[in-house]
């Protein structure tokens, strides 16, 4: 059995999946110093699979491939393939981390903690010629985008701040808001957008929906950049139709230094670190080997997923 790993691991962690699998089993590893077409060489030939590679390898799918686990929860690209191959993904393991980002964000823009952080870096003190421009989390009325689990997150987050929270979600019976209709009716009032879709849903959030939300809201952005019209969003902002956004995703990744995003003052970017913790390399290897012992005993795998479906 031949294991390609394609997620870039540390030594303990290789050493971790050498010791927990059959020594039959030959395991390779990625590294930054591997040429494509050895990599691709290797690909080929897998048997199993951890790890995201590009999209373009599967013009030619390996052939013997029985087991595939993603090393992340999307996988908006790869929808569509069709592969012999059983599939799973990182279900709610980046859940809570994008959630506490996202959330983060938003305390620090409502705050002025990026503000303060540029003040620091200049050793200049305003103290309270700041403090008219803060606002609070606190009881404000929050859409979130989707009621998946990042949404689910956001929503207890955002609830423990005693916030009004709605959720939108076009077939979950969990969501309160069903339509894009139900969602633009209610903007008129509400004070945060929190988008947590997928990338199934291309500039869900355009020029109407960002001109119907109230005048000083704020929109926030842990779900796929092109679920949103930047342009759009850069202009509502320039004008002062919003107070500010929060985005962990853009469009394009990474940013361009061209981007007006980079300088506009009511801003803040996480830069697609939402997922990011100390532990995430851990949780993908463990939930490989999870899935490994499953998969030898002929269970269900744990967030097994079609990618012909996309779900």
């Amino acid at each position: 059995m031949y294991i390609y790993v394609h997620t870039l691991l540390d030594e303990s962690l290789r050493k971790q999946l050498r010791s927990a699998l059959p020594t039959e089993h030959h395991l390779y590893f990625r590294s930054e110093k591997d040429s494509d077409n050895e990599l691709v060489e290797v690909f080929n030939r897998a048997d199993m699979m951890l790890g995201n590679p590009p999209l373009e390898w599967f013009q030619s799918p390996p052939a013997n491939l029985q087991f595939w686990q993603l090393d992340s929860a999307g996988f908006d690209k790869y929808q569509g393939l069709e592969l012999n191959a059983r599939v799973a993904n990182m279900g709610d393991w980046f859940a809570r981390p994008c959630a506490e980002t996202i959330v983060g964000g938003i305390l620090a823009l409502y705050r002025g903690v990026d503000v303060l952080t540029l003040l620091r870096q200049r050793k200049e003190w305003i103290g309270s010629g700041l403090r008219p421009y803060l606002g609070t989390l606190y009881r404000q009325k929050v859409i979130v985008l989707g009621s998946g689990t990042i949404g689910t997150a956001v929503r207890d987050i955002l609830e423990g701040f005693r916030c009004r929270v709605l959720t939108l979600a076009r077939t979950s019976p969990s969501a309160d808001l069903h339509s894009r209709e139900e969602f633009l009716s209610e903007l008129s009032d509400t004070d945060l957008v929190v988008n947590t879709l997928p990338g199934t849903v291309h500039h869900f959030v355009d020029r109407e929906v960002l001109t119907t939300m109230r005048q000083g809201s704020v929109y926030a952005n842990v779900g796929r950049g092109s679920t949103t019209d930047e342009r759009a969003l850069i202009e509502v902002l320039q004008s002062g139709h919003l107070s500010g956004a929060v985005l962990d995703v853009t469009e394009i990744e990474p940013l361009p230094v061209e981007s007006e995003l980079w300088s506009l003052p009511n801003v803040v970017l996480t830069q697609h670190t939402g997922g990011g913790q100390v532990k995430e390399d851990d949780g993908k290897v463990e939930l490989f080997l999870h899935n490994f012992q499953k998969l030898q005993r002929d269970h269900l795998l744990d967030n097994e997923v079609d990618l012909r479906r996309g779900y």
